[in-house]
């Protein structure tokens, strides 16, 4: 990644190249010849979100410095060359190598441009220019692209493609077209995102010295996407505020202090938080009425007079880093929306590694609902990791969300939280005009059970029951709930409204068990207390399926406390026969049964007690004989070995409703919100 100057926006680019990287291979570098400060804020970022190991003294070439004397005292060749040996060392530990080009800022270094292809040629690296468009004109974009091609490619580089970053939205679509027909490669045109250039409260504050009076971690990771300077009388002052903005008055104001926060929890509008300047710090009798107006929202003191305080403000842009996750998926799908991601992995031809870790798992699911996005409904809306995975979501483009609950709640945490939900349809099972049509559609289905409409009025305005009644109904294509609900509520009303598909002889679970270097899908861990051996084999043919679905090689292991022929008793001839029903229905999946655990995932225990298997010692489908042992064990697995357990993940209905944990990370909702949207792509064919 290299540009042709500085305020290009690169590192949008750069994380969008690391994330297709990922996808493919296990084992991704970073190297960045030059740099001005160590720790790079860059690398931090990317080890922090992609979970590198790399040592970061091998990720940096040599500073600024050092290289100027280098190129003053023994000429370009001489940097070039330790330069090189440096990147070498790094290509020895990984597959492929992402290089971070010269930021062009504050540098001694002559022509950095030609620098940078240079280091491209030697390093045996193809190029991808960045060229910022921020502020100028659209024929002086396309101008400049234009220019930058031809001089890299001038120079003798092999440019997999060029990206036009931060124009202006209203010129994105006719500068991707001329640009398009005048580059012989691609040429992806991103607009400028304000969220990405609007620095975070926490920014702010570290930036000016500040002192947080109020506030929690959440609030002061809110963007301040405008300031707005306190000075007239309330009235007026109120007039002025607009949604996100940041409240900078002197501090002795104390009527603008508590106005601007009672207009912030009406949600008239929602904002970024409160500068106080000059020092001056509201009294404690104000302070606790702010705490109690806005929870968690910032109030911040700073010792600057409002004008100087302005002038720093106005120059100060946002930065992508470890501590902002939120402005790292912003990047992210404003990446993906705007990159033909398909086309631009195929032209880094990046070969796939053969196994499929937890991140490329997790990169994978995304990826998948992104292609055809789907509506989830989460009936969870007034729960806090809710509506942070809602926020991931929807930042990442992954699929539409219904939210239930009622939209004054809803709306003041997400405030509070600094969740942008203006994309997200909000549904209130209370109030909604659904509440009578689905009372009549659940009495009618349950009119066997002796359910009448006047019932069914009481029962559809529980959450999981009317959110189960809108993916039956089409108004959404899957639904997830559980985070605060049991497994039982959760799947109850999946079991009297949607029922089982034609071909699935039962409903049953798996749980995606992402270890530490591959991912395992453990069957059946939730649903059905003791299969018999129709069920079992039912069970494993499903779970095969659904681990083909995302990406796992189905080998199938039917687990038993003996393997092979070892072992007798009703347990194991259970298991056996069950083995056997899937040889008969599918003979084009690969299945070993009754296997003991260690013979189905260590391959040196399955040479001993199954020499020749080509299960043995490399399942990836471990049915269990039973919920008591299959629930124990995900379990185990997740708590000792530090596995991600993404799941349960329902399998067998006609419309997919998944379950949460109650325990569930914003990662878990997020993973499992995607699987259901991929589920909910196959069941709409």
């Amino acid at each position: 990644m290299t540009g042709i100057d500085r305020g290009d926006g690169r590192q949008v680019i750069e994380l969008g190249v690391m994330e297709l990287l990922t996808r493919q291979v296990d084992r991704v570098g970073v190297f960045r010849p030059l740099v001005h400060h160590r720790p790079d804020r860059m690398f931090d970022l990317l080890r922090a979100r992609y979970r590198l190991t790399q040592d970061p003294a091998s990720v940096y070439g040599m500073d600024y410095h050092e290289a100027a004397a280098i190129q003053a005292e023994k000429g370009t060749d001489e940097l070039v060359s330790e330069l090189v040996d440096r990147f070498h060392a790094v290509t020895r530990d990984y597959e492929v190598v992402l290089v971070l080009g010269t930021d062009f800022a504050d540098t001694q270094l002559p022509d950095e441009l030609a620098l940078n292809a240079r280091l491209a040629n030697e390093f045996g690296a193809s190029v991808i220019p960045v060229v910022g468009g921020k502020g100028q004109p659209a024929e002086s974009v396309r101008a400049e692209a234009r220019n930058a091609h031809r001089a890299y490619q001038g120079l003798g580089c092999d440019v997999l493609a060029m990206v036009v970053n931060r124009v202006a939205a209203e010129d994105r679509t006719v500068i991707a077209e001329r640009l398009q027909a005048r580059l012989p490669v691609p040429c992806y045109v991103l607009p400028d995102e304000p969220a990405l250039s609007a620095p975070t409260v926490a920014q702010i504050t570290r930036h000016l010295g500040g002192t947080v009076l109020l506030g929690d971690d959440s609030g002061l990771a809110r963007d301040a996407l405008g300031f707005v300077f306190g000075g007239a009388m309330l009235p007026n002052f109120l007039a002025a505020l607009t949604p996100g903005c940041l409240v900078v008055t002197p501090g002795d104001r104390a009527d603008l202090v508590v106005g601007s926060l009672a207009a912030h929890s009406a949600g008239n509008p929602h904002i970024a938080g409160v500068l106080l300047t000059l020092d001056e710090r509201p009294g404690d009798e104000v302070l606790t009425l702010a705490a109690r107006l806005a929870p968690g929202t910032p109030v911040i003191s700073v010792p600057g007079y409002s004008f100087p305080t302005a002038a720093e403000l106005f120059a100060l842009e946002g930065k992508l880093t470890a501590a902002t996750p939120l402005k790292a998926e912003t990047a992210l799908g404003l990446f993906e929306r705007h990159v033909d991601t398909a086309d631009l992995l195929r032209r880094l031809s990046v070969a796939r590694s053969g196994r499929v870790t937890p991140m490329m798992f997790e990169h994978e699911l995304l990826e998948q609902a992104r292609a055809d996005r789907r509506r989830v409904v989460l009936p969870e809306g007034t729960e806090e990791r809710v509506l942070r995975a809602a926020d991931v979501l929807l930042r990442r483009d992954v699929c539409e969300l219904t939210l239930l609950g009622d939209p004054d709640v809803i709306g003041r945490m997400a405030a509070e939280m600094g969740v942008d939900l203006s994309r997200t349809q909000i549904v209130n099972p209370q109030t909604s005009e659904l509440r009578e049509r689905f009372a009549e559609r659940y009495a009618a289905l349950r009119a066997h059970k002796g359910v009448t409409v006047e019932l069914a009025y009481d029962v559809v305005s529980d959450v999981n029951y009317f959110g189960t009644l809108m993916v039956e109904e089409g108004l959404a294509d899957g639904m997830v709930s559980g985070s605060v609900h049991s497994t039982a509520a959760t799947i109850r009303p999946a079991f009297e409204i949607i029922k089982t598909r034609p071909d699935a002889g039962i409903v049953s679970s798996v749980f995606f068990m992402c270890l530490a270097e591959e991912v395992l899908v453990y069957g059946d861990c939730a649903v059905n207390p003791d299969p018999d051996a129709e069920q079992l084999a039912d069970i494993a043919v499903q779970s095969a399926a659904t681990a083909a679905r995302f990406g796992v090689e189905p080998r199938i292991a039917m687990l038993s406390y003996s393997t092979g022929t070892s072992g007798t008793g009703a347990d194991v001839d259970k298991v056996r026969t069950a083995t056997g029903l899937v040889r008969e229905r599918r003979p084009d999946l690969k299945i070993e049964g009754p296997i003991q655990y260690d013979a189905a995932v260590e391959p040196s225990v399955a040479a001993t007690k199954l020499p020749g298997s080509e299960v043995a010692g490399q399942a990836s489908v471990l049915i269990f004989p039973d919920l008591n042992t299959g629930n124990n064990t995900y379990k185990a697995v997740q708590r000792s070995a530090g596995a991600v357990a993404v799941g349960p993940v329902l399998q067998g209905l006609r419309k997919p409703v998944n379950d949460l944990s109650r325990g569930a990370l914003v990662q878990d909702i997020v993973n499992t919100v995607a699987i259901t949207a991929i589920q909910a792509q196959e069941t709409s064919i």
